[in-house]
């Protein structure tokens, strides 16, 4: 299969240039696949077994279990790492002994073929110095010698190792966007003032409490957590100088209390690499987020930690000005973490939020932040895209440029092919997935969240009919204006800078050629009439006249004034 990587300028696996003129007519035929290895994807490998955690409570549990089940090996590839935190509060056993630091000792001590691994983005370990945290090297230097602790410095400036990945024998690999470390921890009901979600302190002391958080990640057997291995050691030696070989020795090593949610499957791995000491671009998850938009039929669900990326919010204003588009609905925090990513990524979400509901004339959009019981905002820090009863995506990546081309990046997907055996099924899968999140937001079940938007024959309508004025439920996002500094800074990007080629114009005019007719899709429902008399009239230009960034077809040109 084909690495991927593209350069800069001139990238060897372009979508738009090597797909938009099929040699057959099996590409533009419905049914044909948005992931393609070497474009959308790095490689498309069978999980024998495949599950997904919702919120950490339940991940770090099982992730307790597999460390110490553990044969050979154990990696942690992670944005950020803490040690202090507990793994499974609701046990009920000693929390000394629950801690992170202290199971990844007891499961050396007890087995002596046992290595484990940890490596942390370098700046990720300042922000851990901020909570207290010893640096690694003293870490490295107080635990055995098969513990392993080290900061990757392999990233361009500015740029972040942000993959969230842990291998254990090669054989079980988990990989989503919860990060092993502080404040990540809780439970899908999110409860007001949970005792057990708070942040580590030194000895006996209990840290303060933290909020309500939300996210995703997921656990997989076969050859696709073999490929996720592989990943993770390339990780490792790029940022630690170490070859580790592959464990050829294969076990079962699925978790026993885990159910999975598909059995057989393939999975996609799409990657963001950048361009960085001899390694060439690899922007397969912009590629994928390009491909997801354009062919999307009905629907278009989002978790995010930002709404950020101009490039992503022009392909769905695109997609947003066709009569009989699909539906579009993004979560975000009501803040960023922190006021340094609040001014860099709030800023950029306002102005990216005026391009796109600038766009929805046919009022298909909306933003939304999900609340407590209390009304608390809870953090959406999940990853997860669902397009369709076809697509289920899951990852590290976050909506903003960084995650397009600057940072290191691993993602999942999922699809359902039509005419492939099992396809059906993985569909209904698919879209269940997303009425399950909805429901946890909605305080609702999945069969109600099902329901509505059956009876609406819409995904924006069918939230608005659950939406509560009160207890756990989503409300709708507002920015605040923005003044001349912060649109300036919205503008520039120079805190979250694009690094990748434009091929939106290409993807566009291939994948778009993917979507099924609607009188030929799985929808029950047919979608309603919507009254456009509060909108403004869609521009005399045609969507398809011009690139959404001003540019020609082939990615060259100036962004028109008033654009810059």
């Amino acid at each position: 299969m084909k690495d991927g990587g593209e350069a800069a300028n001139e990238p060897p696996t372009d979508p738009g240039r090597a797909l938009s003129a099929p040699r057959d007519g099996a590409r533009s035929q419905p049914g044909a696949p948005l992931l393609i290895p070497g474009e959308t994807c790095w490689r498309i490998e069978r999980a024998t077994r495949f599950a997904i955690f919702v919120d950490a409570a339940g991940y770090f549990a099982t992730l307790k279990r597999a460390v110490l089940d553990a044969e050979r090996r154990v990696l942690f590839i992670g944005w950020d790492f803490d040690p202090r935190i507990r793994l499974d509060p609701l046990d009920g056993g000693r929390p000394k002994d629950d801690r992170l630091g202290a199971v990844l000792e007891r499961a050396v001590a007890r087995n002596p073929r046992l290595e484990i691994g940890v490596l942390q983005w370098d700046l990720g370990m300042l922000r851990a110095l901020g909570r207290g945290l010893k640096p690694i090297v003293l870490l490295d230097r107080r635990t055995p010698d098969r513990l392993t602790f080290a900061v990757d410095t392999h990233h361009p400036v500015g740029g972040a190792h942000h993959q969230k990945i842990v291998v254990v024998d090669d054989c079980l690999a988990f990989a989503g966007g919860i990060d092993v470390t502080a404040d990540r921890w809780d439970t899908s009901d999110h409860v007001d003032g949970n005792p057990h979600r708070r942040r580590p302190a030194p000895g006996r002391a209990e840290g303060r409490l933290t909020g309500p958080w939300h996210d995703v990640t997921s656990v997989m057997t076969g050859p696709a957590a073999r490929a996720v291995a592989e990943l993770a050691r390339e990780r490792w030696e790029s940022g630690t100088g170490e070859r580790l070989e592959p464990i050829p020795e294969e076990r079962e090593c699925w978790p026993e209390d885990v159910e999975p949610l598909l059995t057989d499957v393939d999975v996609a791995i799409a990657r963001t690499r950048p361009e960085h000491g001899g390694t060439s671009l690899v922007h397969e998850v912009e590629l994928l987020w390009l491909a997801t938009i354009a062919a999307a039929r009905r629907s278009l669900y989002v978790e995010s930690q930002y709404f950020a990326s101009r490039r992503i919010a022009e392909a769905i204003a695109e997609r947003l000005r066709e009569p009989d588009g699909p539906d579009v609905v993004v979560l975000n925090p009501w803040t960023a973490d922190g006021w340094l990513s609040e001014k860099a990524m709030g800023t950029a979400r306002a102005r990216v939020l005026e391009i796109v509901r600038e766009a929805d004339v046919h009022d298909r959009f909306r933003l939304y932040t999900p609340v407590t019981e209390q009304r608390e905002h809870i953090y959406v820090h999940a990853k997860v895209t669902v397009v369709d009863d076809r697509l289920l995506r899951l990852g590290s990546s976050n909506v903003n440029n960084r995650s397009m081309g600057l940072d290191t990046e691993c993602d999942l997907a999922i699809e359902a092919v039509e005419g492939r055996p099992g396809a059906d099924r993985l569909a209904a899968t698919i879209v269940g997935f997303r009425d399950r999140l909805l429901a946890e937001h909605l305080g609702c079940t999945p069969d109600e969240v099902a329901a509505a938007i059956a009876d609406t024959g819409s995904l924006v309508q069918g939230i608005e009919r659950l939406r509560r004025p009160t207890g756990r439920s989503l409300v709708p996002f507002e920015p605040p204006e923005l003044g001349p500094a912060d649109r300036a800074l919205a503008e520039s990007e120079v805190m979250d800078p694009e690094k990748t080629p434009n091929r939106w114009r290409r993807v566009e005019r291939f994948f778009a050629r993917r979507r099924q007719p609607r009188n030929r899709g799985r929808s029950r429902f047919p979608r309603p009439r919507r009254h456009l008399a509060r909108h403004r009239p869609v521009a005399d230009t045609a969507p398809g006249d011009a690139d959404p960034r001003g540019r020609s077809a082939d990615g060259e040109g100036r962004r028109p004034a008033g654009r810059a």
